[in-house]
């Protein structure tokens, strides 16, 4: 069962500036940051209220660590998915599977959440993610 909207996420060749912007223009402070392998922050999370975000990353680094193409981000298309929070993540995942839509499996983030993904008709990209005890979202 979907709770609600987790967080956006966005790609960016421009960390600084949309630092700068989600940080000192809107007045958002960062829940908590992800490393990549080498241990450099890639990835920052804005707290927006309720257990929602805005997750930013670092796109030349996301990709190094995640895979995918390094082709250029027009201006307004920075733009990589959204997320749901879900409940129930294997009941859910079966539902959607009933209905012979393709999920991927079920596994957990670098943030300690457990996370599925989907894409919708269109191919949109949207991960389904189900809190745990260890989740850096509800870390103080």
């Amino acid at each position: 069962m979907i709770r609600q909207l987790a967080h956006n996420c966005f790609f960016s060749d421009n960390v600084s500036g949309m630092r700068y912007f989600y940080e000192e223009v809107l007045g958002l402070k960062v829940k908590f940051t992800l490393k990549n392998q080498a241990g450099i922050d890639f990835g920052y999370y804005f707290d927006c209220g309720n257990g929602t975000f805005i997750e930013l990353f670092d796109k030349v680094m996301a990709n190094a660590e995640w895979g995918g193409d390094n082709i250029a981000l027009n201006h307004g298309t920075h733009f990589r998915h959204f997320c749901l929070e879900v409940v129930g993540l294997e009941e859910f995942k079966k539902q959607i599977e009933e209905k012979k839509w393709e999920i991927s499996v079920i596994s957990v983030g670098k943030d300690n959440s457990r996370q599925a993904w989907i894409s919708d008709a269109d191919g949109n990209l949207i991960e389904l993610m189900e809190y745990t005890s260890t989740s850096s979202q509800l870390q103080k």
